[in-house]
């Protein structure tokens, strides 16, 4: 029995695996984790690094810009990774493929998800 050129790839997993995250995390706490950065014209910048000062953070892409952003939850940038609203990766980043592809398989929810280790802004229960 001869099998199909296709076979090999449909087995090793092509289908990528969905990740759960909670919708209202930390703005940056997002960013770290997922590592892309929507710019204002719609191109989708791989992120090399983000240093988090206080209520702001400088971020380097991978193509060598470098910027200044606030942690806010409903800024531009917030809704777009959320809403997964882009026109393109970035060439000069190379954002590869198979990142592209987990980001489309990411999951943001109100109920359920990862958390990012948002737990510090919650308050605790007297309990615990």
């Amino acid at each position: 029995m001869t099998r199909p050129i296709n076979a090999v790839a449909a087995t090793s997993g092509s289908e990528p695996k969905k990740r759960y995250y909670r919708k209202n995390v930390r703005f940056f706490s997002l960013i770290e984790k997922i590592k892309l950065w929507p710019s204002r014209a719609g191109v989708l910048h791989g992120v090399k690094s983000i240093a988090v000062n206080g209520d702001s953070a400088t971020i380097l892409t991978h193509c060598g810009e470098t910027f200044t952003a606030r942690d806010s939850r409903t800024s531009r940038a917030a809704r777009w990774l959320r809403n997964k609203w882009y026109a393109k990766p970035c060439r000069r980043c190379q954002t590869p493929d198979w990142k592209i592809a987990k980001y489309s398989a990411t999951v943001l929810n109100q109920k359920w998800g990862a958390g990012l280790g948002d737990s510090a802004e919650r308050p605790q229960s007297p309990n615990n």
